[in-house]
């Protein structure tokens, strides 16, 4: 990771939304598809997505990939100040010529490898994630969601029609049971190809993220609960019983409260809770016996 701070005698700042004399002769940036990249550009859009996250003076925002800045301008002018986290070393020797230290904290960082214990909470999330880290990216935010406000984010529209899935419908699965577990969660509007540059070959959506306090959690071990959630999914179309085969038996499913016949797209978060609490016990006593 490389964090690259500014120094107040930086040359070529500006104020958001201009151009400095170094970003008007730049080449215009190409579009790398390793890292994901569609920018977007659409005023109507960009105004709608800002004023879903209503970003205020002395909030700590953080933006993964501000990219071209489309976002990152009008947050600045909002908020006064943002953190951004950018993996493209052009996009950020860009970023660094249009805003001032006061105005953009820069990191130069892949954030799916970034400590976000680095940064000071609470924390508010924002970004236009690439499509090809975008779940792995979800469950590592998870980790330290109990330091986020909100996180607002724009994924590929099939993904966040996951993220909110109800159980029983086709697209309930693993992604949607593990954060329906630490957040409520709100699919706010679809954005379209066409406001992008390059298009991408999908419609995008805007999530809204927010993580339910850690004491209104269930007490369950996450590990144990990973290993259910997983486990079931993995083999979505066969029943608990056969599904779970390796975790429990059918007898410990039934008095978990959970009808092994029953397949995994059909339970509500609750149910995998109590299969992971069983699990657990079962873990536990197996431990005693062997020690005792």
């Amino acid at each position: 990771m490389r964090v690259r701070s500014h120094s107040p005698h930086d040359r070529n700042h500006s104020a958001p939304g201009t151009q400095t004399e170094s970003s008007k002769d730049a080449a215009p940036h190409r579009a790398r598809k390793r890292f994901g990249q569609n920018f977007l550009h659409d005023p109507r859009v960009i105004a709608r997505i800002v004023d879903a996250i209503d970003p205020r003076p002395g909030q700590t925002i953080v933006e993964i990939g501000p990219g071209q800045a489309a976002l990152t301008r009008p947050l600045v002018q909002r908020a006064g100040h943002l953190t951004a986290i950018e993996i493209d070393r052009d996009l950020a020797d860009r970023l660094r010529g249009e805003f001032p230290p006061q105005q953009l904290t820069l990191i130069e960082a892949d954030a799916l490898a970034f400590d976000w214990g680095d940064l000071p909470g609470p924390l508010r999330l924002v970004g236009n994630l690439p499509y090809n880290i975008s779940s792995p990216l979800l469950f590592s935010l998870a980790t330290v969601a109990e330091r986020v406000v909100d996180q607002h984010f724009m994924l590929q529209k099939e993904v966040v029609d996951r993220m909110v899935a109800p159980p029983g419908s086709k697209t309930y699965g693993r992604l949607s049971v593990m954060l329906q577990f630490r957040y409520r969660m709100v699919k706010l509007f679809d954005v379209p190809r066409g406001a992008f540059n390059p298009p991408p070959n999908v419609t995008s959506s805007i999530v809204r993220m927010v993580p339910i306090p850690v004491a209104q959690l269930p007490a369950v071990d996450a590990d144990s609960f990973s290993r259910v959630v997983a486990t079931a999914f993995g083999q979505r179309r066969k029943t608990l019983r056969n599904a779970l085969a390796t975790l429990l038996d059918a007898s410990a499913i039934s008095s978990a409260g959970v009808d092994p016949q029953a397949r995994a797209e059909t339970l509500a978060n609750d149910a995998f809770v109590r299969l992971a609490r069983k699990l657990g016990q079962l873990a536990t006593f197996g431990v005693t016996r062997a020690t005792g």
